[in-house]
């Protein structure tokens, strides 16, 4: 073991005696939370009443083992921090969701999701064991073989059985560069296909794939990104300055190839948030050119989105331009690869938002209680992340798209507002297997019931 990997693990237990310290310090009858600098949610949460726990020491990249391609990480430890590890090895996690500062117990507690899920699933399926903090104040190891109930239930619940102190995760090779096709669509039924015979035979024009997402623009205007890793040297696009990667999407008919080193394709999404970056008006040319390029990602933008939120700024503009106020519309659901062509029609004819992102994903393996997809079956992520004119009742477009999911024997990730009634709930996120974990793991109700943290207004 090296010397830096030695220091690692004694300032990782360090960081661990802190974190239990901190909950130590919790008054017995309140409730237990993370004290969090930022976040990637998009829920209305109250102002916290009570300090939240000390994750300061939990933050780094334990050690990176090259031989066995695995890797020991902090619970607070963000994919920006563990991709700058592990790619100077010829590494990367089998899943790196698409920004910077989202925690690998975030996506592993929660969902994440990236071009490579079509191949391998989604991030909870690379986690091999992982040390977890308990509602009971204990530190357990969660793996297949010792706590499983705890390791199965744990993806989707976000915090409410408990937080990641450690995860150990398995790793792949890849490549210094990614080759990329991005194939444009007249019609989502042509997308649609194309994309089942990439995902079936794992090829375009007999050259690997490695990476699928897309985007659609409109009924008539959508496209396939197709991404092939290779070592061959050759110019690079650079999609952190002036230019921008959603637009470099667009073209006519055919094909149109780009080039990215593996780093700037792991974050091709961060510089502009997707294309959110355009509400806080970086992508006008003389805009951007005064924006700090630090700046340009999405942990800067989602700081000036919670400002916006917490000021009510954008009501404010609505109401003094005569216009009604607008209900924020941020999702991502999991549709059957079947339906989605179907979906995609409904979502543009009834929800006025465009660009949506499509992530094709096929878990691995089952025994995912409470997000319970089915393994080896083939589902499109759509996401979406606007805002649309209120309705007549709180949250009418979100609710509206919640029963059409259903309807279309889909899923709702639960990072964003959620309108389910208590047996609609249940029914959908595993319940039974949820409330038996809980009791074990949790027995004083120490932390956040998963209904009352994902959809009770508090």
């Amino acid at each position: 073991m090296s010397t830096p990997a030695i220091g690692a693990r004694t300032a990782h237990a360090a960081g661990v005696e802190r974190l239990l310290a901190s909950y130590r310090a919790v008054p017995p009858a309140a409730s237990v939370r993370l004290a969090k600098p930022t976040s990637n949610l998009f829920r209305s949460r109250a102002k916290p009443t009570t300090r939240g726990l000390d994750t300061s020491g939990l933050t780094g990249v334990i050690a990176v083992d090259p031989e066995a391609r695995t890797a020991d990480v902090g619970g607070m430890c963000t994919y920006e921090n563990l991709v700058a590890a592990t790619l100077p090895h010829g590494l990367a996690p089998l899943v790196v969701p698409q920004l910077k500062t989202i925690t690998l117990g975030g996506a592993v507690t929660g969902l994440g999701i990236e071009s490579t899920s079509f191949r391998n699933g989604l991030p909870h399926e690379s986690v091999l064991e992982m040390d977890i903090l308990t509602g009971a104040g204990e530190v357990v190891t969660a793996s297949p073989r010792e706590h499983e109930d705890l390791y199965r239930a744990f993806p989707n619940s976000y915090g409410t059985l408990g937080y990641a102190v450690r995860l150990r995760i398995a790793l792949e090779p890849v490549e210094p560069y990614v080759a990329l096709r991005h194939l444009r669509f007249h019609t989502l039924t042509d997308l649609v296909t194309a994309m089942e015979r990439i995902i079936a035979t794992r090829a375009v024009d007999g050259d690997r794939v490695d990476s699928l997402d897309g985007v659609v623009f409109s009924a008539d205007e959508s496209y396939l990104c197709v991404g092939t890793q290779t070592a061959a040297p050759g110019p690079v696009s650079d999609y952190t300055g002036r230019q921008i990667y959603y637009r470099s999407i667009q073209h006519g008919d055919g094909v149109r190839k780009d080039r990215l080193t593996i780093h700037d394709y792991l974050w091709r999404w961060d510089t502009d948030w997707f294309w959110c970056s355009e509400a806080f008006g970086v992508q006008r040319p003389m805009i951007r050119r005064l924006w700090p390029r630090p700046l340009r990602r999405s942990s800067f933008y989602g700081t000036l989105m919670r400002y916006e939120q917490r000021f009510h700024i954008g009501d404010r503009v609505e109401r003094l331009a005569g216009r009604p106020a607008r209900e924020r519309v941020v999702q991502d659901v999991e549709v059957p690869i079947e339906r989605s062509a179907e979906f995609l029609d409904w979502f543009l004819a009834t929800v006025p938002i465009t660009p949506i992102w499509l992530c094709p994903l096929r878990l691995q393996g089952g025994g995912w209680p409470l997000y319970p997809i089915r393994p080896q079956q083939t589902y499109v992520n759509v996401g979406f992340w606007s805002t649309v004119p209120v309705g007549s009742t709180e949250g009418e477009t979100n609710r509206l798209i919640e029963r059409k999911v259903s309807e279309f024997h889909g899923h709702k990730s639960l990072y964003s507002d959620s309108y389910y009634t208590p047996e609609e709930f249940d029914d959908l996120y595993g319940a039974e297997t949820y409330q038996s974990v809980k009791k074990r793991y949790d027995p004083d109700s120490r932390l956040l019931d998963l209904y009352a943290k994902a959809v009770q207004r508090r």
